[in-house]
């Protein structure tokens, strides 16, 4: 067996399985979970009809490249969604689908890390867990940089010694964060360019939450916008992540796309035909429909905007939280240990939260998840209210 397997630690759920096992909540209240952040908002209907009217594709095996009329598609979404130029990204070098971000973060480490170097994949702490296993097994180490209140939620990337940046081969951002729902700024990502070319590190950019944000009049820049705004329109060395689970309600569908340097791209099109991972042709074109329609995104907004206004009304005079930049998750300070926290919530409220502790590792003492929890605002508003006044309840009896 590899032996890297065996510094892979469990999953946070699987931690909060075992903080809950033997816990008994309470049976007469019904569960509700804020600990997954799975969405939970209708799947849009055409999208359906899209799969449904295209099954005869089944029999047909679909190429790792994908078709032309779906790169085609997520090109112009992220030209516009970006304020890139028509034309600016090239449907068919600067493109490619992937089955989920997960599986993309994952294998793109693989491609992208030389395991000769004993070089490190940086990501923020806490963070999306997938980040850290995906390097360990591609032999590199991984560095965590803590995100913290002081800072807005974001890595201080100007206290990182030159010699991590020396020996970085990846940098992970989030943005918006999980679970912080901090939005790395534009200017920050100039930076982080600036410091890419120097140590000639690649930057990859997990943008799945980028469409969960508040202000329609302001959509929130990423790291293409960051290229385009240096002139940067063969986006060397940046790479970005997106999917269409959070933004269109999908996460059944295991559909997204990997875009930006031509040249990591054509390395990382080779390793996947390797990787056995073509998205299915029917799934392909439901995920093109999907890409051109903004519609359904911004209804998707007006509800997780709602449930924010509510939640945040119930929890602000008790708890230390605030509304993130973007995403649906909430990440307060709690009163007590975030691992107690959790669990009498659990057996007092039937409420499930996630311990902060539990995305976070510590570094040199420091722990930047602990005594917080995350909160997934993903269940039906009504649920999410009820969810709210339950730990209020709990709070005001601590």
């Amino acid at each position: 067996m590899n032996d890297a397997l065996n510094l892979l630690q469990p999953y946070p759920f699987e931690k909060l399985r075992a903080l809950l096992a033997g816990a008994q909540p309470p049976a007469d209240k019904r569960p509700i979970a804020l600990s997954i952040g799975e969405p939970k908002h209708r799947s849009p209907e055409f999208v359906a009809r899209a799969l449904a009217d295209n099954l005869e594709q089944l029999a047909v095996y679909p190429t790792t490249l994908g078709l032309p009329a779906l790169r085609e598609a997520i090109a112009g979404w992220a030209e516009r969604r970006f304020g890139l130029a028509a034309g600016a990204v090239d449907p068919a070098r600067q493109v490619l689908p992937v089955n989920g971000t997960r599986e993309a973060l994952f294998s793109f480490t693989q491609a992208v890390v030389n395991r000769a170097d004993e070089g490190l994949v940086v990501s923020p702490n806490p963070f999306y867990q997938i980040y850290e296993g995906a390097a360990l097994l591609a032999g590199a180490q991984p560095h965590y940089l803590p995100c913290l209140a002081e800072n807005g939620f974001n890595p201080d990337f100007d206290a990182v010694p030159t010699d991590v940046w020396q020996r970085c081969q990846i940098l992970f951002l989030c943005s918006p964060g999980n679970p912080t729902g901090a939005l790395v700024p534009l200017e920050t990502l100039k930076r982080l360019i600036a410091l890419a070319d120097e140590h000639e590190f690649v930057i990859a950019a997990d943008e799945c939450y980028s469409e969960l944000y508040f202000d329609e009049a302001n959509p929130p820049a990423g790291l293409l916008s960051a290229c385009a705004a240096l002139g940067r329109h063969d986006f060397k060395r940046c790479v970005v992540f997106h999917s269409l689970s959070k933004r269109s309600n999908l996460p059944g569908l295991r559909s997204g796309f990997v875009a930006g340097d031509a040249d990591i791209l054509k390395a990382f099109l080779l390793y996947r035909t390797y990787h056995g991972c073509a998205m299915p042709v029917h799934v392909q074109l439901a995920s093109a429909a999907a890409w051109n329609d903004e519609i359904h995104v911004r209804a998707n907004r007006e509800l997780y905007r709602a449930k924010f206004e509510a939640v945040l009304q119930i929890l602000e005079p008790v708890l230390d939280v605030a509304r993130p930049d973007g995403g649906f998750y909430l990440w307060p300070k709690t009163p007590i240990d975030d691992q107690r926290f959790t669990r009498e919530l659990f057996e007092q409220e039937h409420v499930t939260v996630v311990p902060g502790s539990y995305l976070s590792r510590e570094v040199e003492g420091l722990n930047p998840g602990a005594d917080r929890v995350r909160m997934a605002l993903v269940a039906p508003l009504a649920e999410c209210i009820e969810g709210a006044e339950r730990i209020r309840a709990f709070i005001e009896r601590l």
